[in-house]
């Protein structure tokens, strides 16, 4: 039997739909800063047809920083900030590994684009990968989407590079022929 596929935009967290904590994390909903325009993207993105899902390492849980209840607690409250105007963030996938346990979940390893296609077949042509990081990107070309890198440049070569999330997200609606990728 033939999976669906569906067209998927994977959203890192910090430093694309949040602002990032520079050598830190965010350990709590009170350090969760909105970037500007995020939540407007994302629902643009949702009004397109893609399914959106958050791939994000979070490697506060294994060094002890936070806990997945906290991080879950943020998840919430970001997905209730999205829903009130109109996007869905379907799937939050997490890595909450250190660096050196060699889990495949973590990026840059495809681990949770993976994961997010067994929950629901991803139309990988179709779909798109927006980071801030190198192992953001490498995680998306691992995969074969569309990887778009805001917020600079680095060693890991982007589809396109975009300043922020908005951005980003204006350059994915219009290469969409006919407006929808469904």
């Amino acid at each position: 039997m033939t999976r669906t596929k569906v067209p998927t935009v994977f959203l890192d967290r910090d430093g694309v739909i949040n602002r990032r904590i520079m050598a830190d994390y965010v350990t709590c909903l009170a350090e969760f800063q909105l970037l500007p325009g995020v939540l407007e993207a994302i629902a643009r993105l949702t009004r397109a047809g893609f399914r959106l899902a958050v791939v994000t390492n979070q490697r506060g849980i294994a060094v002890g920083r936070m806990s997945r209840t906290d991080v879950d607690r943020v998840h919430r409250h970001l997905s209730e900030c999205v829903a009130e105007l109109g996007g869905h963030l379907a799937e939050f996938y997490v890595c909450p590994h250190d660096r050196d346990e060699g889990c495949g979940c973590r990026k840059p390893d495809p681990g949770l684009l993976d994961q997010a296609d067994r929950a629901l077949a991803v139309d990988w042509e179709a779909s798109f990968l927006v980071g801030d990081s190198d192992s953001d990107i490498r995680a998306g070309a691992a995969r074969g989407v569309t990887t778009v890198k805001v917020a600079g440049r680095g060693e890991a070569i982007a589809d396109h590079y975009a300043a922020d999330l908005p951005e980003a997200v204006a350059w994915i609606l219009d290469r969409l022929e006919g407006g929808s990728p469904v």
